[in-house]
């Protein structure tokens, strides 16, 4: 034999090899595409892709034979073993959530189906810093579809959610963000999400569990009164100021959420109205949150900013620009301004 017969035979060899390895990863890949073309000339599985629609929902830990029997009990596919196996075989990954499927679908098209995030069924919700729970009760109704009245029966229920059934309400307790909740949510479920994420908020504050409430309550002042994020830390420390010094907080909105209200300024009859959230009447913080606080506001209470006011005004609620104070003569001039700018700018009232 020639060494170039030689070369020849071994380059012939590899080429052989490769062949045979190549043809077994495309016959490994296919697999699963055999298979379902098996099932279906075998009558055991449907041959797709499907008609009408199917509302699938995986719950969490659901393993595959939980996915197998879903898809089967809806009508999505034919057969239980025959999904199962291609489960088996492929491997995918299953996250919980509802999905919309359709009616008759070959397994391997119902899988490829949960595996498509256009396939999640959701309704979209944005609740926004500062928002009382009346007015998340409302968009969550619009969003979802759940009538408002259910959600407003569990507000002074704070025991439901897992939180001290001496609370005054869950009030100030529903984090403020952008959430995706499931066509089978309850107003039970929404709600304790959301407390759930300001739980979280909570945990990464590392805030003790005996100050929680006040500092919620004095977040969701802040979140009020507060228009610009670096006065978020001026207002919060004002209010410690006056908390330290035992005066009223005098926060026009602790009255209007107690009477109520949803305007800027209160009247002198608001003002004397005998509420627990009368901070005109009554010194300290009052008796719970008046609104969602977001992750600014929490900051805030938690880490003031360092100053020796006792007052401040917002003169342009357009702008958001604010006094901060330290006499009552300094505060007064700053209301004057405001008072003024009111006047050319009825509409904010």
């Amino acid at each position: 034999m020639t060494n170039k017969t030689f070369i020849r035979r071994r380059i012939i060899a590899a080429i052989a090899v490769l062949a045979l390895v190549l043809g077994g990863i495309t016959a490994y890949a296919n697999r699963g595409a055999i298979r379902a073309g098996i099932e279906q000339i075998l009558g055991n599985d449907f041959p797709g892709p499907g008609q009408g629609e199917a509302l699938i929902t995986i719950e969490e830990g659901f393993d595959g034979s939980d996915v197998a029997q879903a898809l089967v009990d809806a009508g999505v596919v034919k057969s239980f073993q025959t999904t199962y196996k291609l489960i088996l075989e492929t491997n995918p990954s299953f996250y919980p959530g509802t999905y919309r499927l359709k009616l008759q679908m070959s397994s391997s098209q119902a899988l490829a189906a949960l595996a498509d995030p256009s396939s999640v069924v959701a309704n979209r919700t944005i609740i926004r810093e500062g928002l009382r729970a009346s007015v998340i009760f409302k968009t969550l109704s619009t969003d979802t579809g759940i009538p408002l009245a259910e959600f407003q029966d569990l507000f002074e229920q704070p025991e439901l959610f897992g939180l001290s059934a001496n609370l005054p309400s869950i009030e100030g307790y529903l984090f403020p963000a952008t959430y995706s909740f499931g066509p089978n949510e309850s107003a039970q479920s929404i709600l304790q999400a959301m407390v759930d994420r300001m739980n979280q908020e909570i945990d990464r504050f590392d805030i003790p569990a005996e100050e929680v409430h006040e500092i919620l309550t004095m977040a969701s002042i802040i979140q009020k009164e507060a228009r610009l994020e670096p006065d978020f830390f001026k207002v919060s420390r004002t209010f410690y100021n006056r908390l330290n010094a035992n005066m009223a907080f005098q926060s026009d909105a602790t009255v209007s959420y107690g009477v109520g209200g949803n305007t800027v300024s209160t009247t002198d009859e608001e003002r004397a109205d005998d509420n627990g959230y009368n901070t005109y009447l009554y010194p300290g913080l009052p008796i719970g949150p008046i609104s969602a606080p977001g992750a600014l506001a929490i900051d805030a209470a938690l880490n003031p900013a360092d100053g020796d006011w006792f007052y401040f005004c917002t003169i342009n609620l357009e702008t958001g620009e604010t006094v901060f104070s330290e006499t009552l003569a300094e505060h007064e001039r700053a209301v004057a301004q405001w008072l003024a700018w009111m006047k050319e700018n009825p509409e904010y009232e």
